[in-house]
């Protein structure tokens, strides 16, 4: 009778037909190349955090700190232009009889104001999607274990920028119309409650309880599809990246992979936001319970009787300290939630495509040279 060679290729053919455990997967980068646990990919984002420093905390800080540059020029620029209108607006509040200024006097102050919103919101945009193309960028050198600077990440990232920014556009109109039902929505609770409130009891309180009821269940029909929305589209910015796939083909990449697993999905996400949810408040609070021991100081030595100048300056370090514990918390809310959600797309397409395979041999190939 044949000697009894073992079980496959990992058992033992020698006597006795023992079993050897497979060998680990192989792991070139931060992650094994297998279906990942939630451990994995937090590990595996702190991982990249810890080995790619300079791209992971430089290009954040710079691309926030130029935007905080810009936000503040606009506003000098603003109160600048406005500067001359104030006489005539606390002249025109001031007159006797008049119950709001005229539209001439309120009229340079809604242009400065709305001038500085569109640049406040123009340049988050544009910052939130530089610095998640780069933190994608690094993960996808992190995974495969090859290095990365704050150039190369940077050059990496760069030209994906304005298809991510279509992308997180796109996804943003289609998740609206479910979004402004459930704000109609949240409104009608907000009058019946009111109502109710007013009412009593009798019909009209009756009427409003119903009135009520028909908000609740408004609301909850319409936020169903705008958090389904979110998370069926929460994996497009990577494929951005990593496939450099266009606004519309990476809405559709991402549906397809979210498809059978969206409640891992959603439940990883917001996990990961809540994480860097809390620890980017408790980083701004600490520093801005910091930011009084020097207001408090300095407020002390003003005196009775303090000048402008000294008034300002106290206050200008104490804001100072406030734009860095506000920017502190965009650093670490713009950083590690990528991270995280660059890892549930690599886990994604290594459950349904085997993308282990293809890791592998990319790690094994090196890098073509950069010129």
């Amino acid at each position: 009778m044949a000697q009894n060679q073992g079980w496959g290729p990992y058992g033992d053919p020698g006597w006795g037909g023992g079993w050897a455990p497979p060998p680990p997967p192989p792991q070139p980068g931060v992650i094994p190349l297998r279906p990942l646990t939630v451990g994995e990919m937090l590990g595996g984002a702190m991982a990249s955090i810890g080995r790619y420093k300079s791209a992971v905390f430089g290009i954040p800080l710079v691309v926030f700190g130029l935007y905080s540059v810009v936000v503040g020029v606009a506003v000098v620029v603003a109160l600048a232009g406005v500067s001359d209108a104030v006489p005539g607006f606390l002249d025109a509040v001031d007159e006797p009889g008049s119950s709001e200024p005229p539209w001439e006097e309120l009229q340079p102050f809604v242009v400065a104001f709305f001038s500085v919103l569109a640049v406040l919101m123009i340049g988050y945009v544009l910052a939130v999607a530089t610095v998640q193309a780069a933190m994608l960028a690094v993960l996808q050198n992190a995974v495969v274990g090859r290095p990365a600077t704050f150039g190369s990440v940077w050059r990496q990232a760069l030209p994906r920028v304005p298809a991510l920014i279509g992308t997180t556009l796109l996804s943003g109109l289609i998740a609206m119309v479910p979004t402004l039902l459930a704000l109609v929505a949240f409104s009608v609770i907000i009058i019946g409650t009111s109502v109710a409130a007013a009412s009593g009891d009798g019909d009209d309180g009756t009427a409003a309880s119903v009135f009520l009821v028909v908000g609740v269940l408004g609301a909850l029909i319409t936020v169903v599809p705008a958090v389904w929305l979110y998370v069926k589209f929460i994996l497009a910015p990577a494929a951005v990246v990593f496939e450099k796939q266009g606004p519309i083909a990476a809405l559709r990449r991402s549906s397809q992979l979210v498809h059978g697993r969206w409640w891992p999905i959603a439940g990883i996400s917001v996990l990961v936001a809540l994480i860097a949810g809390v620890i980017a408040g408790v980083v701004q609070q600490v520093l801005g319970m910091l930011g009084f021991i020097p207001l408090i100081t300095a407020a002390s030595d003003l005196g009775p009787e303090p000048r402008m100048a000294d008034v300002i300056s106290m206050l200008s370090v104490y804001l100072v300290i406030v734009l860095l514990a506000q920017m502190a918390g965009y650093v670490i809310q713009s950083t590690f939630p990528p991270l995280v959600n660059g890892l549930l797309y690599v886990d994604q397409r290594i459950r349904k495509e085997n993308l282990a395979v293809a890791l592998a041999e990319s790690a094994a190939t090196p890098p073509p040279p950069a010129y």
